[in-house]
């Protein structure tokens, strides 16, 4: 990823500052390794970035706790102030707070895993999870970003948007399943039937063995957030299903009535 290709946060006519949008790119880069370190060359040819650049910005950001390394020097991952950062942002957002509630209630209701996304870009991320009283737990977890085009909760925001404003590349999209529609007509033609019926479904789409159920919060026009509830496939017969749209119509009903609008929040973009 070069620096020419990278334009985080620089609104329309304002050019992004180098350094930021280097120090940004290099967060995100180490944050999608997870648990595999990285090299110094590494970093500088992945980022395009001279070796003694990118050697001067790790240094500062280990030392401000936002990158880590190993007692050798040698290896970077992404630090500890990450994870604050990341606490604050849920913290600080009325909605999720107001939301979690509400999942609680789906859970107690269904006994099943109910999760939180907001869109962002071609990807969701979680926002809050409460898992299974079966204590099943799926990859899904706070923080953790999945294509959208891959889950219930990604396809029910999808839905909510034309064709022509989907944030999807035209290369084939990756398959985490057998099951993952990988062509865009594939998808689009389930997206209509999203459309149609109201919610998205997702059969083992992203995890073998687990079916989920998704559910555009219409707060935002287009939404941008979305509930949903995993179920594994074997416990999915067709009257657990039927209570499981039931329930969490309920409650999508529910949170879009109290959060329409936000009274005195920010209206972030």
């Amino acid at each position: 990823m070069s620096e020419s290709g990278a334009d985080h946060g620089a609104g329309a006519g304002v050019r992004g500052v180098k350094s930021a949008l280097r120090t940004v790119a290099l967060l995100e880069l180490l944050a999608e390794r997870a648990d595999r370190p990285a090299r110094l060359d590494e970093l500088a040819e992945e980022l395009d970035v001279p070796r003694s650049s990118m050697y001067q910005l790790l240094r500062t950001l280990v030392d401000c706790g936002w990158v880590r390394t190993d007692t050798t020097g040698s290896l970077y991952g992404i630090g500890i102030r990450t994870l604050l950062t990341g606490t604050s942002y849920l913290d600080g957002d009325v909605r999720v707070r107001a939301i979690r509630p509400y999942m609680d209630e789906a859970s107690d209701a269904l006994g099943e895993t109910i999760h939180l996304a907001r869109l962002d870009g071609p990807n969701v991320v979680y926002l809050a999870t409460r898992e299974s009283h079966e204590y099943l737990r799926t990859i899904s977890r706070v923080g953790r970003r999945v294509p959208a085009h891959a889950g219930a909760l990604g396809k029910a925001l999808l839905a909510e948007r034309p064709e022509a404003e989907l944030p999807l590349s035209e290369t084939p999209l990756t398959a985490f399943t057998r099951s993952t529609h990988t062509g865009r007509a594939a998808l689009l033609a389930d997206l209509g039937r999203v459309r149609e019926r109201g919610y998205a479904i997702d059969r083992e789409e992203t995890v073998s063995g687990i079916a989920g159920f998704g559910f555009a919060l219409r707060y935002d026009v287009p939404a941008v957030d979305a509930i949903s509830c995993s179920v594994p496939v074997v416990r999915l017969t067709d009257e657990h299903q039927s209570r499981v749209v039931s329930v969490m119509r309920e409650i999508q009903t529910k949170i879009e009535s109290l959060l329409s609008p936000v009274s005195g929040a920010p209206d972030w973009r």
